[in-house]
């Protein structure tokens, strides 16, 4: 099969981690062996965040600048690429010495007049109390809203209208390469005035562009990864249970918190209405079987009903 995968932030850095090289080396190697046995069997497009990443390079980018121009988001989010990019093909290639690997920047237009723009929700960077993120925002004009029991940093997030590197990757997919694309919701950008393309300050969302990357390759399954093994009814309150299957409709009767799940909800029922095929949520450790069908919840066009895993 085709598959693409969309590791999220907690593959390269979990909460509380040190953001440094080392700690998101060894988490990247904990991936790539998940991937590889993916990628022996099937063809394989890797996508990622890079919400903690990106939002580092801007602090320090806003410590030593005398005006945050100097270094916009979308070079930001070019550089989040390579940086990311690298560890995973490299430790990648440590599994699959044989295999090619290939590792592009990808720009994607988005729209001027999102709404986005006007309603920043992408969090960026590390976690703070409310007292610290209120006082940061102060300080830099940032806006800021709260991420569980943390607050953090929100920048525009608009949606996807078009990947230039398109015909790039399915050159790349024809020649046997495995492909890591669309890194951080890949580099926003827009046509200007003057007729020319012109990167733009936003983070586009990573599972909404790997979800239109999906329809565009005709992918078999897409999967997004996160720090949980499938998408709970109720979360957070006693009798949560993990779906196992369900339907785009049934699956948007529920609420989810629009700054974390919300969007793999959304994109996970795009990608199904749009193409038939099967889109699944889980967790890194179940890779495999989420692939196969056999764990995390997969969201399917035929699914009378909502089915969920027994809870002990």
């Amino acid at each position: 099969m085709r598959v693409i995968v969309a590791l999220g932030g907690n593959a390269l850095l979990q909460r509380g981690q040190a953001m440094n090289t080392e700690t998101q080396r060894a988490n990247v190697r904990v991936a790539a062996s998940a991937l590889a046995k993916v990628a022996q069997s099937h063809e394989l497009i890797i996508s990622h965040g890079n919400g903690p990443q990106v939002g580092l390079l801007a602090l320090q980018a806003e410590a030593m600048s005398e005006t945050p121009e100097d270094w916009p988001l979308d070079v930001l989010g070019a550089q989040t690429e390579g940086m990311i990019g690298y560890l995973i093909e490299q430790e990648m290639g440590n599994c699959l010495p044989q295999r090619g690997f290939a590792t592009l920047l990808t720009q994607v237009q988005v729209d001027a007049e999102d709404k986005a723009f006007a309603d920043p929700e992408k969090f960026i960077g590390p976690v703070y109390t409310e007292a610290a993120a209120r006082e940061l925002a102060e300080k830099h004009g940032w806006a800021v809203k709260p991420d569980g029991e943390y607050w953090r940093r929100v920048v525009p997030s608009p949606r996807p209208k078009r990947i230039f590197e398109l015909d790039t990757i399915k050159i790349l997919l024809e020649n046997d390469i495995i492909v890591i694309c669309a890194g951080g919701g890949g580099i926003p950008t827009m046509y200007g005035p003057d007729g020319n393309l012109h990167g733009v300050e936003a983070v586009i969302d990573k599972d909404r562009l790997s979800s239109l990357l999906a329809k565009e390759l005709n992918v078999d399954v897409f999967v997004m990864l996160t720090d949980v093994r499938g998408v709970y009814t109720d979360w957070g309150k006693p009798g949560a249970c993990p779906l196992r299957s369900i339907s785009p409709a049934d699956l948007e009767a529920y609420d989810f918190a629009s700054g974390s799940m919300g969007p793999k909800i959304e994109s996970a029922c795009e990608f199904v209405r749009a193409t038939g095929k099967r889109a699944a949520i889980g967790s890194l450790c179940d890779l495999e079987d989420i692939v196969a069908g056999k764990a995390g919840t997969s969201v399917v066009p035929d699914c009378p009903e909502p089915v969920w895993y027994s809870v002990p």
